[in-house]
């Protein structure tokens, strides 16, 4: 197992740290849409069209893509009451539990993300005149990033030892 666990954690090194970068420059990408947005509507008196649906679509993207690092981090849907007042067998019981819950949830996400984007591709998002499958494929993408965070997590041995020396 040991191999493996080594293998997942040097993938995840390379997944999670470009779905963070990526979750970064979509935020840039968002911030300069929505400065060129309140610049070009309240100083140039012709606002843009094309500025709000990048800003929507980089949101969408960023929060995704940036899934993949709060699994990774183990900082969602936290059970940190249940976690301290376990112990031995019925913790690591229970980090399953959550690891089995958070893998069917990006499951689900995958699997209705992808349909959804391949059910509105021949759409297109007003004001950027691209298909709105570009938004909807941020689920899938940031959900397959998140299943290699969340498996990560939970076979770190880092963050085992590091619980082990907390719980002393």
């Amino acid at each position: 197992m040991k191999p493996i666990a080594n293998g997942l954690l040097a993938l995840d090194r390379y997944t999670t740290g470009a779905a963070m970068a990526l979750a970064v420059a979509a935020l840039v990408v968002a911030v300069a849409a929505g400065f060129w947005q309140v610049f070009s509507r309240f100083l140039l008196h012709e606002p843009a069209t094309w500025s709000e649906a990048l800003v929507r679509v980089s949101l969408i993207w960023m929060a995704f893509l940036g899934l993949a690092g709060c699994f990774r981090h183990g900082a969602l849907v936290s059970i940190d009451l249940a976690h301290r007042l376990t112990h031995g067998h019925v913790r690591r019981a229970l980090e399953t539990l959550a690891l089995a819950a958070s893998l069917v949830l990006l499951g689900v996400l995958i699997w209705y993300g992808w349909a959804m984007a391949e059910r509105v591709a021949r759409q297109n998002l007003a004001g950027l005149d691209i298909s709105i499958a570009w938004g909807y494929a941020a689920i899938p993408v940031g959900s397959a990033f998140s299943v290699v965070g969340v498996l990560a997590h939970y076979f770190d041995p880092a963050r085992r030892n590091e619980e082990l020396e907390n719980a002393v």
